[in-house]
């Protein structure tokens, strides 16, 4: 059962460091074009490498023109995997990641602060523990929610 999971596992990492960087989804994006622009000259008879790319582009932005089509099955079944990973996946990793900067709380904790604050919060819990030592009072273990009073 573990070893189906591998390629999963690994195509999500692979996603996940796409995702979080657009030189990289770019990079890929252009790879992605070289590639299927040269499949097509090698697939498609009388295309020049130009308008190979030109056919990758405007098919991977899904426009379609139509000024040049597949002809062959091979260029066929490479259109159809070039719009299936630019709509499932290139797609969606760039308007995820724009959405991701365009969506920022600046009223969240940086990593630093959040540290700085349990520090202290447990330098205010041990004089608190301190405090009701002295006084002789025990203080709960954990800062649940409070207990609902049975005064109804």
């Amino acid at each position: 059962m573990h070893a189906l999971l591998i390629v999963p596992r690994l195509l999500y990492r692979v996603l996940v460091w796409l995702a979080n960087s657009p030189r990289k989804l770019l990079l890929s994006y252009s790879i992605l074009i070289v590639v299927c622009g040269t499949l097509y000259d090698r697939f498609e008879p009388d295309t020049s490498f130009g308008d190979s790319i030109w056919w990758a582009v405007v098919t991977a932005s899904t426009v379609g023109y139509g000024d040049i089509s597949p002809e062959t099955w091979q260029a066929r079944v490479m259109a159809g995997l070039l719009i299936s990973i630019m709509v499932l996946l290139v797609i969606p990793l760039i308007t995820a990641h724009f959405a991701s900067k365009l969506i920022v709380d600046t009223d969240a904790f940086r990593h630093d602060e959040q540290e700085e604050l349990k520090a202290n919060l447990r330098r205010v819990r041990a004089l608190l523990e301190e405090m009701a030592t002295r006084q002789g009072v025990t203080v709960p273990d954990s800062a649940g929610p409070p207990e609902a009073s049975s005064d109804r």
